[in-house]
């Protein structure tokens, strides 16, 4: 029963730190009978589907990641900040992963030679992200450069699984190689 508390209380975290809201008020618009919705043909859509769908993602850099550090540790920057939640796309590098299928890996600006677990962290730059992906996925050749799209989530965060602890991760919709 302890452990079930935790999950839901895991879950329902997430969806408030993620900006979703934990009951939606009844929709006050109707999807046109002549334009069905991906998810509802002619029923009330969501409102939050129709935005989250219409908006395109907002582009973001590496360089864009820190305002300073300071004897506390690095400090977001301010457009760093304003996109938490938001869908962005960036375009990085796959470092190196422990292994061939993934579900999750770090996206760094310049290509790396060596995995996170192979190394202290000083051997890392500090603008990576962690991008965590919906399903598993088999790696790209980290040599070359990936675009990544989906939700970007901030603060430190342990993986109890790994031990891998991440300051910034996007929570990928898609992961797709730079042609």
């Amino acid at each position: 029963m302890t452990k079930l508390i935790k999950i839901c209380t895991s879950i329902m975290l997430g969806m408030i730190v993620s900006g979703i809201p934990l009951c939606y008020p009844p929709a006050k618009q109707t999807v046109p009978y002549q334009e069905p919705s991906l998810f509802f043909p002619t029923a009330t859509a969501a409102p939050f589907w129709s935005a989250w769908l219409s908006d395109p993602p907002q582009q973001l850099n590496f360089d864009e990641f820190y305002s300073s550090s300071s004897s506390l540790g690095l400090i977001f920057s301010e457009k760093l900040q304003s996109l938490q939640g938001s869908r962005i796309t960036i375009t990085g590098f796959m470092a190196p992963p422990l292994k061939p299928t993934l579900t999750f890996f770090v996206l760094t600006q310049v290509p790396m030679s060596i995995c996170p677990f192979c190394s202290s962290d000083a051997d890392w730059p500090n603008n990576i992200a962690v991008v965590k992906l919906p399903d598993s996925q088999t790696a790209l050749p980290f040599d070359q450069p990936v675009t990544v799209t989906g939700i970007l989530e901030l603060g430190s965060q342990l993986d109890e699984e790994t031990g891998f602890v991440s300051l910034v991760r996007i929570r990928a919709d898609t992961v797709k190689k730079v042609e």
